[in-house]
């Protein structure tokens, strides 16, 4: 089945998930015609739900005791904290099922939720927390440490949520005045407490999402329960189109169409990034999958879960996959149950898709490109598609429009590279008390993506790179993604990162950090010969620096290229 035809069956007039216009804005929109008014509405939905959830290493807890602790939270942020609609409420923990229940219970009572990097120091957190002046903090043993002295405009309602066992005993402050006292939630739980009623509309604030900040101060994306729902209709219409162009096996199937068992999804990335927080772990309340999370990130550990727990959906930045390959265990644990292996957050190398659909033996290649400010949703590619078309990123589904465009705004016709626009109803409203920087993104209910990259005929989107990571050299652009998507291609590459370094003369070069795989040893010279035969010269980089430990990451997952030239050079 074409996907025009699929996309027609599945989002067209009188379907389940037909999309329609409205004016949002004072701009036409393509939104879901029977989306819900708020996410509450998804939280009742599950409650009918009586089976295992969330899967935390060894802990398990069921869609009734995530709900119910939820409920309890609920009751305490409005009548222990006098939490009311459009109060902010961050959360300063690192994964577990009590950030889920936090969640749940913020976004319940109409509070907006303001996830904090949990990699952040104290310093960094109170930026955020003197941005958004949230009226509570729930948070963990770690991250209460480290607000203990920071410099915050105004005193939140510190509340202590849990200590994990690797955290120790929970001190966070105590009577005679040394650092800030924080209330117990287990203090202000009451047994049976249930969600109180709040009226919320569509186009309420539901969260604050801070961008990565790996360039000046992070900015807070704010979206709508109206942004967030569209989003997740998004994901379930656009899987629903991709099982129509390629069914899944007959025997997986119930007579109706439907799948026998529900999916399973590996959380390897912070709740607190957009993809962790809305196609995994919300999506979860609309697809009815199981969570299976870790404390942290460690390869061969999450190859032991997907082998125990029979995961189906691995969806992480693409460093991730690479780790899997890469694990000493790979080969020993039986990953047969995985259906997709990929995510987004970062262009997947073509030797990494390849890879994907060689080494698992049911698990296709994904890729999906979206940001924070589009609610994670945007363009996806997935299984042969991916392996025939290796560079894209894919096609948008008729809930969003998709455009590329000149400097100054102008589309650009197909195979042009320019700059990425998005429009939809996923889109967040704006930054939070940064209307200068609104401005500059949102133009007319179309969202500028910093993004260059190019259309085909079909649809299909190339990303190119971001357009400030773009390299120019001698007035010839250099994109860093192709590069080292060659540089992956190199038998011996285990890691790669390409920027720019200053020139005297060209203005740029082109520079590249290279790690090594286990066993194998890099030659510098016989690297750049190799990469003269993929590349135009002008391409291949000048400065190559082999390390020997992973290159630095954010929270997320990304490598923090612009850190690279202070630390290498």
């Amino acid at each position: 089945m074409t996907f025009e035809r699929a996309a027609e069956l599945v989002c067209g007039p009188r379907s389940l998930l037909e999309v329609t216009e409205i004016e949002l804005d004072g701009q036409p929109t393509k939104v879901f015609a029977a989306a819900p008014p708020n996410i509450r509405t998804l939280y009742d939905l599950a409650a009918a739900r009586t089976d295992e959830f969330i899967v935390y290493e060894d802990e398990r807890w069921t869609m009734p005791d995530v709900l119910d602790l939820a409920g309890r939270i609920g009751d305490a942020l409005v009548n222990r904290y006098g939490v009311e609609p459009g109060d902010r409420v961050a959360i300063a923990m690192r994964n577990c099922p009590q950030w889920v229940a936090s969640f749940v219970a913020i976004t319940s009572v109409g509070g907006i939720a303001v996830p904090l990097n949990a990699w952040w120091t104290g310093e960094e957190m109170a930026f955020a927390i003197n941005d958004c002046r949230p009226r509570v903090v729930l948070a963990d043993r770690a991250r209460l440490e480290r607000l203990r002295d920071a410099d915050l405009d105004e005193e939140p309602v510190l509340v202590f949520t849990h200590s994990d066992a690797a955290d120790g005993d929970p001190p966070v402050g105590n009577d005679d005045g040394e650092g800030r006292i924080a209330r117990q939630l287990e203090d202000d739980l009451v047994d049976g407490a249930t969600m109180p009623t709040v009226d919320i509309e569509p186009d309420d604030d539901i969260t604050i999402l801070y961008t990565s900040g790996t360039t000046g101060f992070p900015k807070g994306a704010v979206s709508t329960h109206r942004a967030v729902l569209n989003a997740l209709m998004s994901f379930a219409a656009r899987k629903a189109i991709a099982d129509l162009m390629d069914p899944p096996p007959p025997d997986t199937l119930n007579d109706d169409g439907t799948p026998k068992t529900a999916p399973i999804f590996m959380l390897p990335v912070p709740l607190f990034h957009v993809t962790g927080l809305i196609p995994i772990m919300m999506g979860s309340f609309v697809s009815g999958a199981k969570l299976v999370m870790t404390y942290r990130w460690d390869p061969d550990r999450a190859l032991e879960l997907i082998e125990r727990e029979r995961v189906t959906n691995f969806v992480g930045v693409p460093t991730m996959s690479w780790d899997l390959l890469e694990a000493s265990t790979f080969g020993e644990r039986d990953v047969s149950s995985l259906q997709s292996v990929g995510g987004g957050g970062a262009p997947m190398p073509p030797e990494l898709v390849s890879r994907i659909a060689r080494n698992f033996p049911n698990g296709q290649p994904q890729l999906g490109y979206g940001m924070t400010e589009t609610n994670a949703y945007g363009p996806s590619i997935v299984g042969s598609e991916f392996v025939a078309r290796p560079k894209s990123t894919g096609r948008v589904i008729p809930s969003m429009e998709m455009r590329v465009t000149d400097p100054d705004g102008n589309v650009v016709p197909p195979g042009t590279v320019g700059e990425i626009w998005f429009k939809g109803a996923n889109l967040i409203r704006g930054y939070w008390n940064r209307p200068e920087s609104t401005a500059d993104t949102i133009v007319d209910g179309w969202l500028r993506s910093g993004d260059l990259g190019w259309l085909d005929e079909d649809g299909f989107v190339y990303v190119s790179d971001r357009a400030k990571d773009m390299v120019l050299r001698g007035g010839e652009n250099v994109y860093c993604a192709e590069v080292e998507a060659v540089i992956y291609q190199h038998p011996a590459i285990y890691e790669a990162a390409v920027f720019g370094v200053p020139h005297e003369r060209f203005g740029e070069e082109v520079a590249a950090a290279v790690m090594a795989k286990p066993g194998f040893e890099l030659d510098v010279d016989e690297l750049t010969g190799f990469l003269g035969e993929h590349l135009a010269p002008f391409k291949v980089p000048t400065r190559v620096i082999v390390v020997d430990e992973q290159l630095p990451r954010n929270a997320s997952g990304k490598i923090l290229k612009r850190q690279l030239p202070e630390l290498l050079f």
